[in-house]
């Protein structure tokens, strides 16, 4: 991983079913505009998981939270968010969607990560991947050109790639593992060329084990940022030794998707400046 990968292997990411002429799959020519997504606006991270996984309605005790730096994650499903009032429920970072696919944009992405930028958060984008309408680089090039990029500012997080069950179809994309792991592969080595950032990778345990065979390939470079509804993150995907970011909670306060940061706010203020 992290190098191109070739027209032939690329080939074999578009499902048997689509047709070669799918304007929204790569094909070495200029290509119509691709199909929208149906409900972009629905797919925020971790929308899929409730419906695909047990979760802990009681989650983490607010006591615990001493240990880690708290943080929320929105899309324009939040809409417009009072970032003064999560501050002062001790939030310090925000991550914020900001793409789908290669048709979806967030139209509350600058309102959102500005926002959160104003309130003094240390802020960062997200993008919600449909492997099956495009290939990795493709998606990778709309994400970075679209609220992605990645500043040396000291206030902004690495680019996340958001992995998790497919709203539309099958768990998997209707791809195998090898494709998927390439198809990964491709994004964040695509990212990390435009920004010189690796992407934090959003995922959990029983999808990347379900739909990459539990790959080990990517935990060397990529954070983790492990999605589990429950007191405890508990298993890693393959690899991984600890978890960077863990979402906890859908339900949280004021916003619903809470998340922690493994570390004290010196060591999340080092992830941001690389």
């Amino acid at each position: 991983m992290g190098v191109a990968i070739s027209a032939a292997v690329l080939a074999t990411l578009v499902p048997a079913t689509a047709s070669t002429t799918d304007p929204d799959h790569d094909t070495g020519t200029d290509a119509a505009p691709a199909a929208s997504v149906p409900h972009p606006e629905r797919d925020w991270m971790g929308s899929t998981i409730a419906r695909h996984e047990k979760t802990d309605p009681g989650a983490m005790p607010r006591a615990t939270r001493a240990a880690s730096v708290e943080g929320v994650d929105v899309s324009d499903h939040q809409g417009s968010v009072d970032w003064a009032a999560l501050w002062d429920d001790d939030v310090r970072f925000a991550y914020v969607k900001a793409t789908e696919s290669t048709t979806y944009k967030n139209p509350s992405f600058a309102s959102q990560y500005n926002g959160s930028f104003q309130q003094g958060m240390i802020r960062g984008a997200y993008h919600f991947a449909l492997p099956d309408r495009s290939s990795g680089t493709r998606q990778a090039d709309f994400f970075v050109a679209n609220g992605g990029d990645w500043s040396d500012d000291g206030r902004t997080l690495p680019p996340v790639l958001d992995l998790e069950y497919n709203p539309y179809g099958a768990t998997c994309y209707g791809l195998t593992a090898s494709q998927l792991v390439n198809w990964i592969g491709d994004f964040t080595a695509r990212v990390k060329e435009r920004t010189g950032r690796q992407p934090v990778i959003y995922t959990t345990t029983g999808w990347w084990q379900t739909c990459t065979g539990d790959s080990a390939a990517f935990a060397d470079r990529n954070p983790l940022w492990l999605a589990r509804y429950a007191a405890t993150p508990g298993p890693l995907p393959a690899g991984w030794q600890d978890h960077t970011l863990w979402q906890y909670t859908s339900s949280g306060p004021l916003v619903g998707d809470h998340n922690r940061f493994n570390g004290s706010l010196a060591g999340l203020k080092a992830l941001a400046t690389g």
